[in-house]
């Protein structure tokens, strides 16, 4: 069964002038001319992205829409309408936001954090910008340690709410954070820790020495190009240390502690120097 609003591989079943037409049902779904591989034959597979065109027909194309159903992605309004507004989402046809689902009415030109949802009512591809509804940390898919996708939602007093794998909300707080956040960015991090409550706070990066292994190259890179010493050490500010390295200072001692016990460095009062084997 073709899945609208995501990407689906379908069979070449016609061609036709304006295009060809791929295997759903009798008619098949067009994928028209512009958006076709110039190989393409009868027979072959593709994969396409399936939504409806402005006459309710559904339509395969090749392009990558800025999300598909289920994603939360912010986007830019480009038209407003009395019933609601449409955001540009990479596509022919742009993205459709009821007044409903809008916190305010949106402008042209402003962006907004939406969630991709396929309307039940019509079976079209459609946005909300009430997303906080459609969280939960109710049952839990994650654990302690684990590897994440974060998007950033909106500042708090404490730091930032984020959405963990577009399903569970948590909270980055403001002493792990080193460098500067967007709304709507996604980054990599982790599960940090799950309270009874089920609220849960995450770190950005990778989870314990994996990190630091990763961190580790960076420290004897810097090393290596500026002839095997660095003046910075345990006393250095965090904001130096993350201006130079791209770490937090927790961080950059836990990498520093590992590389030492490798006798991979040396570390002085006046900083870090390289040891002689890797010079």
């Amino acid at each position: 069964m073709v899945q609208v609003g995501k990407f689906n591989t379908l069979t070449v079943n016609r061609k036709v002038e304006f295009g060809y037409y791929l295997n759903n049902d009798a008619e098949g779904i067009l994928l028209p001319k512009r958006f076709a591989p110039a190989n393409l034959r009868i027979g072959d597979d593709i994969r396409v992205f399936v939504y409806h065109d402005s006459d309710n027909r559904l339509i395969a194309t090749t392009q990558d829409p800025k999300g598909v159903v289920g994603d939360i992605v912010r986007l830019k309004a480009v038209s407003i309408t009395h019933q609601g507004a449409f955001l540009d989402w990479g596509l022919m046809k742009d993205l459709f936001v009821p007044v409903s689902k809008q916190h305010s009415l949106m402008k042209v030109g402003g962006e907004y954090l939406v969630k991709i949802y396929l309307d039940e009512q019509t079976g079209r591809v459609a946005a909300t910008e009430k997303v906080e509804a459609l969280l939960h940390n109710d049952t839990l898919t994650v654990k302690e340690m684990e590897a994440v996708q974060l998007l950033i939602y909106r500042k708090s007093e404490i730091g930032y709410v984020v959405i963990i794998n577009n399903i569970h909300i948590g909270m980055l707080h403001n002493n792990q954070v080193f460098k500067p956040l967007r709304i709507g960015n996604k980054y990599d991090g982790f599960i940090k820790t799950i309270r009874p409550d089920g609220k849960i706070d995450v770190v950005l990066g990778k989870a314990g020495f994996a990190k630091a292994e990763d961190e580790a190259a960076t420290i004897l890179r810097l090393l290596a190009e500026n002839e095997g010493f660095l003046p910075y050490h345990d006393k250095t500010t965090p904001e130096i240390i993350y201006d130079v390295f791209g770490m937090s200072k927790k961080t950059f001692k836990m990498t520093l502690g590992t590389l030492y016990k490798q006798r991979k460095v040396a570390i002085t009062a006046e900083g870090i120097t390289l040891a002689v084997d890797d010079l």
